[in-house]
């Protein structure tokens, strides 16, 4: 029992005391903050039909849990979904696997550090939501119990369902961190669109929205005297706010079928876990090494002659930037497994052949997201691979070594661009092909600066999936690669956001050189 509570302490502090956590923390904070739009804001979360509710205790505790709960989802995966590799790195698991703590107790305090990470974001935006609610009161009394049974019933299984996928992945995709990203992807956006259905089986439901999504519509339909299906929107509406009307929402009684499924929700991930530990390695990594046989000539006679150090051939130093360049393609290109690209070149096949729109808003971005794993270590494969204070003492290693591992990057970005720049210069969209342009050149340097600060790959992750998510969904202050209309402004804010980061790149990791 203290193994298994040590290790929860232990991996829980390791990660809560980390750079990406903290930083995905105040990301947090600063997405809780607009859970509920401030009065007079020019958007809102949640909305049924042209009705949003009054700002009492049940609006504030059941819309920031329901958010919550998807945003943080959405999130959370990528924060904590290295546990495993962790102890892997660092060797900590095979002095694990030494010990005599079972493969269940192992994973399921996996499981839970997973969780009580999650919870931690989940506490924080709890006690934001709460404060929101005296800084936008509008004169309704204060309800403890109307924040508590939302975040306990529709969040609280989220998360932990959650931590649970993160280990499975982990487990049996622990060789493919792209697929693991890559999955998830597809699997949250299956979730959504599940949780999206009319019907009314809100068993299912991971996210635990959709009941209280079905109880508010309910309440629009009574108030309207209509009885037709009305159209709820979840996420940030931008504008028509002064449009809407109010309504009471005085919070719901959940169904005993509904909370049922919570609990069987959580009670299927342990014995998920359960059923997984049985194919657990235990730390047993053996490396498939092949060997080639090659023919041997065996030569019998004793080589006498002298090796004349003047026959060998001259050393050439090559100060340029191009011998990094190929390298730096090389390595990028070289991440991850070879059939994977087919996955790429389908992508660049619908790029060409999709019509432009569907092509340059969701087709870009999901093949852009697809290079996660190449983006993430642009800068931190040295730090991973141990061999930083060697590639950090090379020559030059701002203006050659980071050059060249952020030109490798936007030269693969736009190569996967390259049959929607075509067919977007054939119809003489010049202000999409520099919008396009500039989205490559982004993504590439903001990989860079997130792993320049935390010298980490987790939260460029965590952003860039986030950022996907929201592309796909058509937000425009995302929008970073012009999928949606813009203004000329637009493009020269993007630039100027590139140069600002390119400067703060350099700087920081100058900063670090001279620290080592």
């Amino acid at each position: 029992m203290n193994s298994f509570l040590t290790i929860i302490k232990s991996d829980y502090l390791q990660r809560t005391r980390s750079y990406a956590f903290l930083i995905t923390l105040c990301i947090s904070l600063a997405i809780a903050y607009t859970l509920v739009p401030a009065p007079g804001a020019n958007y809102s979360t949640i909305r049924i039909a042209d009705y949003v509710g009054y700002y009492n205790s049940a609006w504030f505790g059941y819309v920031t849990a329901m958010m919550t709960s998807i945003f943080l989802s959405l999130i959370g995966f990528y924060l904590i979904n290295n546990s495993i590799k962790t102890d892997i790195d660092t060797k900590v698991g095979q002095i694990t696997a030494s010990t005599k703590i079972r493969n269940f107790n192992y994973l399921l305090s996996k499981v839970l550090s997973n969780f009580l990470v999650l919870s931690t974001i989940l506490l924080i935006t709890f006690i934001m939501s709460i404060v929101l609610f005296f800084l936008y009161n509008e004169g309704y009394p204060f309800e403890l119990f109307q924040f508590i049974k939302p975040y306990l019933l529709i969040a609280i299984p989220t998360l932990f369902s959650i931590a649970v996928l993160a280990v499975l992945f982990e487990v049996f995709l622990g060789r493919y961190s792209v697929l693991q990203n890559i999955g998830f992807f597809f699997l949250f956006a299956f979730l959504m669109f599940s949780s999206r259905n009319t019907n009314t089986n809100f068993s299912l439901d991971l996210f635990g929205s959709k009941v209280v999504m079905h109880q508010l519509e309910k309440e629009v339909r009574q108030i309207a005297n209509t009885e037709k299906q009305t159209n709820l929107s979840i996420g940030y509406i931008i504008g028509n706010v002064k449009e809407t009307h109010k309504f009471y929402f005085n919070g719901m009684e959940f169904p005993n079928s509904f909370i049922i499924s919570r609990i069987i929700w959580i009670l299927f991930g342990i014995g998920a876990i359960a059923i997984t530990s049985l194919f657990f390695h235990r730390f047993n990594m053996k490396e498939r090494i092949t060997i080639k046989k090659e023919s041997k000539t065996i030569i019998s006679e004793t080589i006498t002659t002298a090796i004349s150090l003047t026959n060998l051939p001259q050393i050439t130093i090559d100060y340029g930037i191009l011998s990094l360049l190929k390298t730096e393609l090389i390595l990028i290109c070289r991440k991850g497994k070879k059939w994977l690209w087919v996955f790429n070149f389908i992508g660049m096949a619908l790029l060409a052949f999709l019509p432009i729109s569907i092509a340059h808003q969701f087709v870009l971005p999901i093949l852009w997201f697809l290079q996660v794993g190449r983006l993430s270590e642009i800068t931190t494969k040295e730090i991973t691979n141990n061999v930083h204070y060697f590639a950090f003492a090379s020559y030059k290693p701002l203006s050659r070594l980071l050059a060249s591992q952020l030109i490798a990057g936007i030269l693969l970005m736009l190569f996967l661009a390259l049959p929607l720049a075509i067919r977007l210069g054939i119809a003489a969209n010049t202000h999409a092909i520099g919008a396009v342009f500039l989205g490559g050149v982004f993504i590439v340097v903001f990989a860079a600066i997130s792993g320049i600060i935390t010298q980490s790959k987790k939260l460029f992750e965590v952003l860039f999936f986030m950022i996907t998510y929201t592309n796909i969904n058509g937000i425009p202050f995302t929008d970073y690669f012009g999928g949606l209309p813009h203004s000329v402004a637009y493009i020269i804010k993007l630039a100027v956001t590139i140069i600002a980061l390119i400067v703060f790149s350099f700087l920081i990791r100058s900063y670090q050189l001279k620290k080592l």
